[in-house]
C-alpha cells in the first residue's frame, strides 16, 4: 500500500488531497495544527481504515520531531507540503508593511517544507516512490510577475521554489525526488468564492504528476494541469 504524508490537512486542498488518496487506498498520515477541530477530516478518518490523523504545526520543531518519532519506520511514498498562509490585501506604497506577518509567512510556506523534507528523508528511502512535493504558486515565478503587491507570498513561494530545487540536488542521489505544483486559483478559503477551479479538479490533475513522476522530472514546476512554469 503506497503511502502519503499531508501537511494542512483539515480543509481546503489538504481535505481533498486526503480524501482521493483515501480513495484510492493509499494509506495518509493526514496532520493539521488542531486536530480536535477538522470535523470534516476525523470523519474521513473515522471511516477509512487507511487514514490517521496527526497534530503538526509545520512551524513547530518539536511536534515535527514526535511526528516523526511516531512515524519512524513507516514508508512514506510522497511528502506532501501543502500547508501555506497568505495574509495581505492590496495596500498603497506609502502603507506600512507587517514585518512580523512576513516573517511567518517565510516559516510556513518556506521554511516548513524543508524542514519536513529532512526530517522525513529515512522514511522516503523506506518507500517505492520517493517524493517529496511541495505546492508552490505560479506567483511564486518571477518570469510571471504581472503586478505589484502580495510580497510576502510572493518571495515566500519564489524562495520555496529555490529552497527546493536546491534540495533536489541533495537528494537525487538517494534516488528521492522533488516536484513543485502550482494548484491554480482554487475555490478554498484562499483562493475565495471566485475562483474557477474546484478542488477536486486541481487535486486530480496534481495527482496525475505525481503518478507520472520520474526522477528525470526532479525540481521541474508545473501548473495542476501539466504545463510548465517558468522561473
Amino acid at each position: 500500500m503506497p503511502s502519503v504524508l499531508i501537511t494542512g490537512s483539515n480543509r481546503g486542498l489538504g481535505l481533498e488531497w486526503s480524501r482521493q488518496y483515501a480513495k484510492a487506498s493509499w494509506r495518509v498520515f493526514a496532520t493539521c495544527r488542531h486536530p480536535e477541530e477538522a470535523d470534516e477530516l476525523r470523519q474521513l478518518a473515522e471511516t477509512c481504515r487507511t487514514v490517521s490523523l496527526h497534530r503538526l504545526d509545520v512551524t513547530d520543531a518539536d511536534q515535527i520531531s514526535a511526528l516523526a518519532n511516531e512515524l519512524e519506520h513507516e514508508p512514506i511514498d510522497v511528502l506532501l507540503n501543502n500547508a501555506g498562509v497568505y495574509y495581505e490585501k492590496y495596500a498603497p506604497l506609502e502603507a506600512p508593511l507587517d514585518y512580523q506577518a512576513w516573517t511567518h509567512t517565510f516559516q510556513v510556506n518556506t521554511m516548513a517544507a524543508l524542514r519536513m523534507a529532512k526530517t522525513f528523508i529515512g522514511n522516503l528511502a523506506l518507500s517505492e516512490k520517493r517524493l517529496v512535493v511541495a505546492i508552490s504558486s505560479h506567483m511564486g515565478s518571477i518570469a510571471e510577475i504581472d503586478h505589484p503587491g502580495s510580497y510576502f507570498y510572493r518571495s515566500s513561494k519564489a524562495a520555496l521554489n529555490a529552497v527546493m530545487k536546491g534540495l533536489s540536488l541533495e537528494l537525487k542521489p538517494l534516488n528521492i525526488g522533488v516536484l513543485l505544483l502550482h494548484p491554480g486559483w482554487v475555490r478554498t478559503r484562499m483562493g475565495g468564492p471566485d475562483a474557477p477551479l474546484l478542488p477536486e479538479e486541481s487535486v486530480r490533475g496534481m495527482r496525475k504528476l505525481i503518478d507520472e513522476f520520474t526522477i528525470s522530472n526532479t525540481a521541474r514546476f508545473f501548473r495542476y494541469n501539466g504545463t510548465e512554469i517558468p522561473w
